[in-house]
C-alpha cells in the first residue's frame, strides 16, 4: 500500500474552502439587508404620498371656500405612520371680492424613514 495515495482533503484546503464560503455568505447577507431596507423605505414613502394625496383630495372637495383655513390648516403627528407628521398650510392671496382671490394649500409629510419630505400643493380659487 502506498502512503501518498490517500483520498480526502488536506487541512489547508478545508480552511480555504470555509473562508471562501464565509465571504460569499457575508456578501449575501449584506445584499439581503440592503434589499430589505429599500423595500421598507419604499413602503414608508408610498404611505406618506398616499396620505398627502388624500388630504389634497379632501381640500379640493371642500364645499365652503371661506372655511378652508379653519378646517384643514395644522399639523397631525403619527400620520399616516408612527414617526411621521402631516402639516397642512393654507396661504391666501388677494382678498374678499378681489379678482385674484385664491388659496394655495400645501400638504407636507415628513419624519423618520423619509430622506426628503413628501409635498403636494393645490390652488383653490373662490367662485
Amino acid at each position: 500500500m502506498r502512503r501518498g495515495s490517500r483520498a480526502g482533503f488536506t487541512l489547508i484546503e478545508v480552511v480555504i474552502a470555509v473562508t471562501i464560503l464565509g465571504i460569499v455568505a457575508l456578501g449575501l447577507m449584506s445584499a439581503t439587508a440592503r434589499l430589505t431596507r429599500g423595500v421598507t423605505d419604499d413602503r414608508v414613502r408610498t404611505a406618506a404620498a398616499a396620505s398627502a394625496d388624500a388630504q389634497i383630495a379632501l381640500v379640493r372637495s371642500w364645499p365652503v371656500y371661506a372655511t378652508l383655513d379653519a378646517t384643514y390648516a395644522g399639523t397631525l403627528s403619527n400620520t399616516p405612520l408612527p414617526g411621521l407628521s402631516r402639516a397642512t398650510t393654507v396661504v391666501r392671496t388677494g382678498g374678499v371680492g378681489q379678482t385674484n382671490d385664491y388659496k394655495r394649500v400645501t400638504v407636507q409629510v415628513s419624519g423618520t424613514g423619509l430622506a426628503t419630505p413628501i409635498r403636494r400643493t393645490v390652488t383653490v380659487a373662490a367662485f
